[in-house]
């Protein structure tokens, strides 16, 4: 029998806002568990009605969770609970994956004749979409170094700026953006895409940002068995967004939002572990004589570590590092590292390399990698779970290799 007292959801609720982030990572979106300790997984695309009215009702309420999945779903709906819960936010909706998720934002609020203002420190596939299908839709774009003090607001059209989006840490250079800047601005909405940092690490609703959005697929939902992404913010915008997201069909699956849900639980635990093995490399990579540079918002010699340090509660599990030898530089170390494994994404239990000018700003044009300050030996590291010892002396052991390799060849 399900363990029910009347008025005790509500004082819990208000008891558990109480508690710190890593606890109620743990204790929200449980409203439809019952009495079962996990989360419940509901695959069903659509619900039956008891009458017309009642299905009439669901079908416009934007909170409906038994209606047709594409409109909600209680497992999806347990995903986003816990989301706004630790954003801080009034509400959250789940899409198919991050990019789902950004794509809805910009087609959801901007209209043909609408501008917005968005950072160029991006990952490729958002500054694709905004080169590409928003001019399609009449929508004006402005890119501004995000780094800049003010450059957001200088670039605002009063009156048809719609959208402000900014990106802390950014892909891949982990340039981080002051968010009570950006949450300052008036007049259009502000967007972070807060990936890297995941709501463990820092909540831009605090500093007044309108809307957050993560590719949960990352850290968030933390095992690489999830392809989802989500969106934090008011009741009043998430209900406008509702109303686009049932028509743009970019609908989180259960599935994926079961994974989450389970990722969620040991973000906390996980991002601790990533952090702490991020910040050894990143040291360990300071003296070696094949980089040639290191970023990491850890670091000191970070042109914004103060800021990181004021706004993130955790620098990461995301290091960036230039090596010297460019590509050929760059490819001889990602086919040496061993237990680091190289493919494209970050947040997972496994440590990856990826080389983002071949596949996360693949599509980038090389000037536009030059204005990134992307180069051909650009690597972007995401720490696992492993030992840190064995992930940094695997880094420096390859390191080594392909230095010793090029010394060789010098002579």
């Amino acid at each position: 029998m399900a363990d029910s007292h009347p008025g005790r959801d509500g004082e819990q609720a208000v008891a558990d806002a109480e508690l710190h982030a890593h606890t109620r990572a743990i204790r929200a979106g449980r409203a439809d568990n019952q009495n079962a300790l996990a989360p419940i997984l509901w695959a069903t695309s659509t619900f039956t009605a008891a009458s017309v009215s009642e299905a009439r009702d669901l079908a416009v309420d934007t909170h409906s969770t038994r209606f047709y999945t594409r409109y909600g779903n209680p497992t999806v709906k347990a995903f986003e609970d816990v989301v706004a819960d630790l954003e801080g936010t009034e509400s959250a909706r789940a899409f198919a994956s991050g990019m789902g998720a950004l794509s809805a934002i910009v087609l959801g609020l901007c209209s043909s004749g609408d501008h917005i203002v968005a950072q160029r420190q991006l990952y490729g596939g958002t500054q694709l979409l905004l080169q590409t299908a928003c001019p399609r839709f009449g929508i004006g774009v402005t890119f501004v170094d995000g780094t800049e003090p003010g450059a957001f607001a200088d670039a605002v059209i009063p009156g048809r700026t719609m959208l402000v989006i900014a990106e802390s840490p950014a892909n891949p250079k982990l340039d981080v953006v002051d968010l009570a800047e950006v949450g300052a601005i008036a007049g259009p909405m502000t967007v972070v895409d807060s990936t890297f940092a995941t709501p463990l690490g820092q909540r831009p609703a605090e500093f007044g940002v309108d809307l957050v959005v993560h590719s949960a697929t990352k850290a968030i939902a933390g095992h690489n068995d999830a392809t989802i992404g989500v969106v934090a913010g008011s009741e009043e915008l998430l209900a406008w967004l509702w109303n686009y997201a049932v028509l743009h069909g970019a609908a989180a699956s259960p599935f994926d939002a079961l994974n989450a849900l389970r990722g969620i639980r040991t973000l906390a635990v996980r991002l601790r572990q990533q952090t702490g093995t991020a910040t050894a490399l990143a040291e360990a990579l300071g003296s070696h004589p094949a980089v040639e540079a290191v970023y990491y918002p850890g670091l000191a010699s970070h042109p914004q570590h103060e800021l990181a340090a004021r706004q993130m509660d955790l620098a990461g599990g995301l290091v960036t590092f230039d090596l010297r030898g460019g590509y050929e530089a760059g490819k001889a170390f990602m086919e040496e590292v061993r237990v680091v494994q190289f493919a494209t994404s970050l947040g997972g239990p496994e440590s990856l390399v990826t080389h983002p000018a071949s596949t996360t700003h693949v599509s980038l044009l090389p000037d536009e990698l030059e204005a990134l300050c992307i180069g051909q030996g650009t690597v972007r590291f995401s720490a696992g779970l492993e030992h840190t010892d064995d992930v940094v002396a695997d880094v420096i052991g390859a390191l080594d290799r392909i230095d010793g390799s090029a010394a060789s060849s010098a002579r």
